[in-house]
């Protein structure tokens, strides 16, 4: 296996101590940091990178690449789900013959754990609020899911399992999910038919604007676990506005909500991120060292 002259972790990515330490036998030289950089920051700490590690948090724009001359890998420990939606210039990194790689599946099942009880317990009222006057049960609803990749599926298996009625949006259909308990609507149908809603898409993907929030309605639940914020801002404050409708987002998608909702009382807002976990650390982990190590026996 080739060996690096050196490797920095750019920022925070939450590799766990065996990964930081594995690290080391890659490259003669292994630069760590756990904070969130300025550009200027990012610059100096790249410049003499043969490769380097990022989290979702930090851009590496085509100027911060053209700082790094010794280039020759970014390793993304976040999804890579489509190059516009990166925080990694990836088309100019393509361009200058740098490899990127991203890693996937590796925080669903706290996504769908998030997602559950929080509905959970908005229906009964265990928590600060309720939503209907009586608790009602989730296997009576009809949930919709906007997204079909691995966390949408997951979510649907998991919904399928607990007796809902669940219905889904994604821009390519996906039949093999599809079943008697699971169904496809194209998104107007599924914001007027289903009463809860779970939004799973790539990071700053705006999906829902005047006209989707007006299809739909009232006493619904809207919830937000993608990174950056899916919505048309003043359409979605219109949105709250309506009868008995409650919007639910998790600590990652909370970072990109704007200000003015996060102490409206039908906002229910998680400072924790869905997707993290302890298993989620050594799933992503692994992944980003596999990635690493790929690249290094090409």
């Amino acid at each position: 296996m080739e060996k690096l002259k050196k490797i920095v972790v750019v920022d925070e990515t939450k590799l766990n101590k065996f990964a930081l330490e594995e690290l080391k036998s890659y490259a003669d030289e292994v630069e760590v940091y756990h904070d969130e950089p300025t550009e200027e920051e990012v610059k100096s700490r790249v410049e003499d990178a043969e490769a380097i590690i990022v989290s979702w948090r930090t851009e590496i724009s085509e100027e911060i690449i053209d700082t790094a001359k010794n280039l020759n890998y970014i390793g993304m420990a976040c999804s890579l789900f489509d190059n516009e939606s990166a925080n990694v210039a990836v088309n100019y990194a393509k361009q200058k013959n740098i490899k990127v790689t991203g890693i996937f599946d590796y925080g669903d099942p706290g996504v769908i754990e998030f997602v559950i009880s929080e509905v959970i317990q908005l229906l009964h009222g265990f928590g600060k609020h309720q939503w209907k006057e009586q608790p009602v049960e989730l296997s009576s609803r009809k949930f919709g899911i906007i997204g079909m990749g691995t966390t949408g599926k997951m979510l649907a298996e998991a919904l399928e399992a607990l007796g809902v009625e669940v219905y889904y949006y994604s821009r390519t259909r996906k039949k093999e999910v599809e079943n008697k308990n699971v169904h496809y609507l194209k998104l107007n149908e599924l914001l007027k038919t289903c009463e809860i809603i779970s939004i799973h898409l790539p990071k700053n993907t705006e999906i829902l604007k005047e006209k989707e929030f007006e299809q739909l309605g009232e006493e619904k639940i809207l919830i937000n676990t993608s990174l950056g914020f899916p919505f048309e801002e003043n359409s979605f404050n219109n949105w709250l506005k309506l009868s008995n409708n409650y919007a639910i987002f998790d600590g990652d998608a909370t970072n990109s909500l704007p200000s003015t909702f996060k102490k409206r009382s039908n906002v229910n807002i998680s400072e924790k991120s869905a997707g993290w976990s302890q298993e989620t650390q050594e799933r992503l982990s692994l992944k980003v060292l596999e990635n690493l190590k790929d690249f290094l026996n090409r």
